[in-house]
């Protein structure tokens, strides 16, 4: 177990000399605490979106694409993959660009989105228009709530679901809540993505799959288990607390990285809050997630969660568990308090509590 001393995730400071650039892009930013994205898009666009139009050159063949698909790959996969998806994840709740500038705003979704296997338009739908307004409750078809959260076969029959029936569900659930525009707007990206894809498979069939097919295999199971460890712990006597029914990750390179999105309680108590603001939200609120008994962890991501869940090691997990406030458990307290909170909820019990 650790205590809480500090926080040493990136909070904004503001330059005293803005560089050029800096002032050039800010003219056309929400906010300039965004800035960090718009370099980001920059480095993408300069290298994965060429290398992917190089994979379609009929006249690159033989060693010569495997290396480029190679490069593609590694820059798609272990160099962008994380802060992109977390780009994506803080630009869909606040938009980059501004109101003049709206249709910048397209360029994530549509343009670059689709190299990590982001079909257009889905991921906003999704997380927005169900998954905050459910809060991981039965509505919610990717709640983790009736699964046995530290189960490997758990885990696998969440996978398969969301992979068969995430779509449809999805799209029962915009029409069951009235939602149409949110239902066009799944629609018109999946089909557009899907004709997308038939269609550059008749030109280049290795390279519609590794560039349009592939990643979204790999995006969605990474996006899945990223659910699944944000919201493994779960109070089966108040599902719908978001201190009990998320964590929150601390002191990690991960949110250097990809936008203090370990901070997941915070962002669901409060969506809209800027990213470079959860740590002194955080701080601001030590005395009510201690009287709620929320978990943190400090040191540790939602991967290494997942990983300890996987293997029950209780006991890892318990090394990196702070204990806030006067609370002074033992290891023995915070393991049997972990394990009770992935305990699968049935749907007769959760019934049942409603009632």
């Amino acid at each position: 177990m650790k205590s809480f001393v500090a926080t040493t995730d990136p909070v904004y400071l503001a330059p005293t000399n803005p560089s050029r650039f800096d002032q050039f892009f800010g003219r056309y930013v929400q906010d300039v605490r965004d800035l960090p994205f718009i370099y980001l898009i920059l480095k993408i666009s300069a290298t994965l979106l060429p290398l992917a139009v190089l994979l379609f050159v009929p006249a690159l063949t033989g060693w010569a694409w495997w290396a480029v698909l190679a490069v593609y790959l590694f820059l798609g996969n272990l160099r962008f993959k994380g802060p992109f998806g977390l780009m994506l994840h803080c630009t869909s709740h606040r938009v980059l660009f501004k109101k003049k500038y709206g249709f910048l705003n397209n360029y994530i979704p549509w343009v670059i989105g689709p190299l990590f296997g982001q079909t257009p338009e889905t991921y906003f739908t999704h997380h927005l228009g169900m998954h905050h307004p459910e809060n991981n409750l039965p509505d919610d078809d990717s709640s983790t709530m009736f699964y046995q959260r530290d189960s490997l076969r758990g885990f696998a029959q969440y996978l398969g679901s969301f992979f068969l029936l995430g779509i449809p569900q999805l799209v029962q659930y915009f029409t069951r809540r009235n939602k149409p525009k949110l239902r066009h707007r799944l629609l018109r990206g999946e089909l557009v993505y899907i004709a997308a894809t038939i269609g550059l498979a008749f030109v280049n069939l290795p390279a519609t799959l590794a560039v349009l097919v592939l990643p979204v295999i790999l995006s969605r199971v990474v996006m899945m288990l990223g659910n699944w460890s944000q919201h493994a712990f779960i109070d089966a006597a108040a599902p719908d607390n978001c201190y009990r029914n998320s964590i929150t990750c601390i002191n990690t390179p991960y949110n250097h990285k990809c936008w203090n999105d370990g901070y997941h309680i915070s962002h669901h108590l409060k969506p809209a809050l800027h990213w470079t603001e959860h740590p002194h939200h955080f701080r601001q609120n030590l005395a009510e997630y201690s009287r709620q008994d929320a978990i943190v962890f400090d040191g540790i991501h939602f991967l290494h969660v997942f990983l300890y869940l996987m293997t029950k090691r209780y006991d890892r997990l318990a090394q990196h568990f702070v204990n806030l406030g006067d609370r002074n458990r033992s290891t023995q307290e915070v393991v049997a308090l972990l394990r009770a909170r992935t305990q699968r909820i049935s749907r007769t019990a959760y019934t049942a509590q409603l009632a």
